[in-house]
């Protein structure tokens, strides 16, 4: 299955801590990607959370909503989960938090997989202007 990695690195002015505790609620998720509209479904342990989030985006210029199941996953330094969309494509991602100066320095990793090349290329499209948006939405939440 072809695949894509994107990195996006950012700083944040606040804790380490305060970031992992947000990126780790499945609420959070709602606006910090600006494709998600919804949660539900939250099944939430100890370290991992799964629940289904809602994408809503364009395509020829109809509306779609996209179920995709979330798997998150909490560490001491970092916050990281799995994607599996209906339409195929699979997503890995990982936030690596880092005390940096006055803040925490962000490493944003998205690995995107799809069956075909038209797919992956969408989907890695839509993948980064939701990272580069991410860093913003994060920023200003938590800055």
């Amino acid at each position: 299955m072809p695949k894509v990695t994107l990195r996006h690195t950012f700083h944040v002015r606040n804790t380490p801590a305060a970031l992992r505790a947000h990126l780790s609620q499945p609420q959070s998720y709602v606006g910090l990607s600006p494709l998600v509209v919804a949660v539900r479904d939250i099944q939430q342990g100890e370290d991992e959370s799964r629940y289904v989030a809602v994408e809503r985006f364009k395509v020829l210029g109809l509306t779609y909503e996209n179920p995709i199941r979330v798997t998150l996953r909490s560490a001491p330094a970092a916050v990281e989960g799995k994607v599996t969309s209906p339409g195929g494509v699979r997503m890995d991602y990982r936030f690596l938090l880092a005390e940096s100066g006055d803040g925490t320095e962000v490493e944003d990793t998205l690995v995107v997989h799809a069956w075909a090349r038209p797919l992956l290329n969408f989907a890695a499209r839509k993948a980064r202007e939701v990272q580069l948006a991410r860093a913003k939405v994060l920023a200003a939440r938590l800055g």
